[in-house]
This record gives structure tokens, C-alpha cells and sequence, in this order.
């Protein structure tokens, strides 16, 4: 995939789209009250960051790369309750998986668009 192309209105939509949720993510630790629940918050910073920054990457000037570091991004949102022990933290728990689940579905949209071939008539 060459490094800038063309894109579809939606395809750019799918990127604001997973900015947003990175930079929700990023600040649920202040407005869910989990702050003082060290590994969650900064799970949630760094994640949430990661996640907008590559997602603005991508509407300034897109590659293939960066939906699929969003996609791991999305990935590790859903599972970092469980390997980083917080699953039974509410106010951290929910918005790392429903984020990531998020990002992870929309990462995956835009591959899907990236790589789809429209089916030849025989």
C-alpha cells in the first residue's frame, strides 16, 4: 500500500473515530475516579495516547501500519484488565474493554476496506 492515497470519506471517519475513543480512554482516568489506581491510569494514559496519536497519524498522512498498531492498540485495551489485575476495578475495567473494542472493530473496518477486492463477474 503506497504510503498516502486517496480515501473514502468513511475510511477518514473510522480514524477521527478511534482519535476520539484514544483520547476518551486517556482522560476516563480522571473522569471515572480511578486516578489513584496506579497500573489502571497509567494503562489507560499510555494506551489511550497511543491510540489517538496513531489514529491522528493516519488522517494527516495514512498508512497501513497504523491500523494495524490500532488494532493491537484495541487488543490490549480488551485483555489489559486481566494481565495487569485490575478486572475487579470497575471505573477502570469498562472503559479499557469497551474502548478497546472500539478501536480494535474500527482498525479492523478500515483493513477490511484496504483489502477487500470486489468479487469479478464471471
Amino acid at each position: 500500500m503506497p504510503a498516502r492515497m486517496n480515501r473514502k470519506t468513511e475510511q477518514t471517519a473510522l480514524d477521527a473515530g478511534n482519535a476520539l475513543v484514544g483520547v476518551c480512554l486517556a482522560l476516563s482516568p480522571w473522569v471515572l475516579g480511578f486516578t489513584t489506581e496506579a497500573t489502571a491510569s497509567w494503562n489507560a494514559w499510555l494506551v489511550g495516547a497511543a491510540i489517538a496519536l496513531v489514529a491522528i497519524g493516519a488522517l494527516v498522512s495514512f498508512a497501513e501500519w497504523e491500523e494495524w498498531a490500532n488494532l493491537a492498540l484495541g487488543i490490549w485495551a480488551v485483555i489489559s484488565p486481566w494481565i495487569l489485575g485490575f478486572t475487579g476495578i470497575a471505573a477502570a475495567f469498562y472503559p479499557h474493554v469497551i474502548a478497546g473494542v472500539i478501536v480494535a472493530v474500527l482498525a479492523a473496518i478500515e483493513l477490511w476496506f484496504l483489502h477487500r477486492r470486489p468479487v469479478s463477474a464471471v
